[in-house]
């Protein structure tokens, strides 16, 4: 064998061994958490979330947020939920939104929260979907979108979606609902990119 093909080996075994140290270690953090065991878990996330584990980042972020073995720190969990959200991690894009919509830990934004849940809403998350939707139907868009994205976010398991959805209904014309739909398909159809 060449010494070319064994330095490749020798590089794609060690970049293997390492993914699966770190997914041990991910896990092992998650058994800890489930377990209550949040100190066990915070000392094997810190060092992956900082190696720009977006699985770590965001599970920092629901510790912060929710003063899980840490102090509770809203600005820290935006930090950790940012550095999700920028790697393209859905649930982190949905929880940045939600803490820019509601100012905490940053001041609030509805267009960086309208951003991060479009973000969000994009890959198919039902509850970014419905709280785009409401942020359209409540007079940032309009309506006839905001009835699309709760469409969409019905269609993929939102039960806030759904409920907003049949509230909004009952103010739009026929004409509106079949537009919402037809634009609902549309952005099925295309994989998101045509909403």
């Amino acid at each position: 064998m060449s010494r070319y093909k064994i330095l490749l080996v020798m590089i794609f075994s060690m970049l293997l061994g390492n993914s699966v140290v770190l997914a041990a270690d991910f896990d092992k953090g998650v058994r800890a958490a489930q377990a209550g065991d949040y100190e066990t878990a915070l000392a094997e996330w810190v060092p992956l979330a900082e190696q720009g584990g977006s699985a770590a980042q965001y599970n920092l972020g629901i510790m912060y947020k929710s003063g899980l073995g840490v102090t509770e720190s809203d600005r820290t969990a935006v930090k950790w939920f940012a550095k999700a959200a920028e790697q393209g991690d859905a649930e982190a894009q949905f929880m940045l939104a939600h803490m820019y919509s509601l100012g905490k830990g940053v001041p609030e934004n509805d267009q960086a929260a309208m951003k991060w849940f479009a973000k969000s809403a994009e890959q198919g998350h039902g509850d970014a979907q419905a709280k785009l939707g409401l942020m359209y139907a409540s007079g940032i868009g309009d309506a006839v979108r905001g009835y699309m994205w709760y469409n969409l976010g019905a269609y993929n398991g939102s039960e806030l979606a759904d409920v907003q959805k049949a509230i909004l209904g009952d103010f739009l014309t026929s004409s509106q609902i079949a537009k919402a739909q037809e634009m609902s398909s549309r952005c099925l159809e295309s994989g998101y990119t045509d909403c």
